[in-house]
């Protein structure tokens, strides 16, 4: 091949999705009226849309507390109690979209108690079942590290322990 072929080859093959618009084009589209009427135009698709319907799909299944590292959950909470202020559905999502594909990474707090690779699973194929519904893109892969588990306790519901000493 000559350098000029592997340059088509790379652009022909490099995901289309704009760095500075975060968009995915799904279907170039053509224009004219001899066109059919579904193929008229193009359709795009924003990184941050396929980052909140990962999201929700996560969140969908039971054993999944919350999403996020303990940082973005410490912000998603004072953010959570502000008057006005909506949660983020994409906290602990995060996403590569190409052309035709897409590779979501999540970030999981499972509740104690629950089986983490069941949680996984299910979590792994309500995502990849929403996203593909939803967006038509290939999903790839879904990545989950799951940081940290929600103890009862946490919520400051216990007890208060009795002290040992006098």
């Amino acid at each position: 091949m000559t350098q000029q072929q592997v340059n088509a080859a790379k652009e022909s093959t490099a995901p289309k999705s704009g760095a500075a618009t975060g968009n995915t084009t799904l279907s170039g589209g053509a224009a004219g009226a001899d066109q059919p009427a579904a193929t008229r135009g193009r359709t795009a698709i924003a990184d941050v849309v396929v980052v909140k319907i990962a999201g929700m799909a996560a969140r969908e299944i039971p054993g999944v507390y919350d999403m996020g590292g303990g940082l973005s959950r410490t912000f998603g909470a004072v953010r959570d109690r502000v008057p006005g202020g909506r949660p983020n559905v994409g906290r602990g999502v995060k996403v590569e979209v190409g052309e035709r594909q897409t590779a979501i990474d999540l970030d999981l707090v499972v509740e104690y108690g629950v089986p983490i690779t069941d949680v996984a699973r299910d979590v792994r194929e309500n995502v990849v079942a929403a996203v593909e519904r939803i967006t038509g893109l290939e999903v790839v892969e879904v990545n989950i590290d799951v940081n940290d588990v929600h103890l009862i306790e946490d919520d400051g519901e216990s007890a208060p322990a009795d002290s040992r000493v006098a």
